[in-house]
């Protein structure tokens, strides 16, 4: 009798340990089509961004969460985890739209994502004087509105001159100039933007680092197709910028609801 429950002992022992495995096998593939779903959709359809930096202030502020449209433009090495050489130019090629708020690689460095506003197109003349933007000549149209509280270089919250602008083709979209019309960037040369590149701006005009300075100065330049990574699409969270956002506890006075949900534009 010893004998037997002896051996019934050893076959549950041996059967546990086989519906052990089984889960743990289980699990592992659970866990490795997850990340291979993750890893196709980050790559072929949404990646998610967040906002360290105010130069899209009002579109974008600090501490906003948002999807970015990988198939938008096409892909390019830049559409994989960490930008692996496997080839150049871009597959299924879908030329961007002025007035669209785009992820890049930073040009000069190949690897640091900006986020700014598509002014200038391939073979577009580029020109701001006293904050006034010039397209191939022509004036943009900007009309006043209301004024934002928003910070100055010296980070004091004070009202800032707000315009709508809207570029041709038709897209407005609001900028601020916190130095009024003699900000350091306000009055520039004339670029030409070269064959398949694009010229970039924040819509915080007088706080952005952007083409209207060169590489060699510590900016973008012009941006060339290859280094577009994708077109900012919705907000999905949102929090202050002095929150950090994974303090979930403290989400119903720091995230800003209003801003959840909304698109770019």
């Amino acid at each position: 009798m010893t004998e037997n429950l002896d051996l019934d002992n050893k076959e549950k022992s041996s059967t546990q340990r086989g519906k052990e495995g089984s889960f743990f096998g289980e699990l592992a593939k659970v866990i490795i089509q997850a990340g291979l779903i993750a890893l196709v959709v980050r790559t072929l359809l949404f990646q998610p961004f967040n906002i360290p930096s105010g130069s899209m202030i009002p579109t974008l502020d600090i501490g906003d969460f948002l999807f970015v449209s990988k198939y938008a433009y096409g892909y390019s090495n830049h559409s994989l985890p960490f930008s692996p050489p496997l080839f150049h130019g871009r597959i299924l090629f879908s030329p961007p739209k002025r007035g669209d708020v785009v992820v890049f690689k930073l040009p000069r460095d190949g690897q640091t994502d900006y986020i700014k506003r598509l002014i200038g197109l391939p073979g577009d003349t580029i020109q701001v004087k006293h904050a006034r933007l010039y397209i191939n000549g022509q004036i943009v149209p900007r009309e006043p509105i209301a004024p934002l509280k928003e910070e100055d270089l010296f980070g004091h919250l004070r009202y800032v001159p707000t315009y709508k602008e809207t570029l041709p083709g038709g897209v407005t979209h609001t900028i601020i100039q916190i130095e009024g019309d003699n900000g350091f960037y306000d009055n520039t040369g004339v670029y030409t933007v070269p064959p398949n590149n694009y010229f970039m701006m924040g819509d915080n005009r007088d706080n952005s680092t952007d083409s209207r300075v060169p590489p060699d100065e510590g900016g973008v330049g012009y941006v060339p197709a290859d280094d577009l990574v994708g077109r900012a699409e919705l907000i999905f969270f949102s929090v202050r910028n002095d929150a950090p956002a994974w303090a979930f506890w403290e989400w119903p006075w720091t995230v800003r609801w209003d801003r959840l949900f909304k698109p770019v534009r």
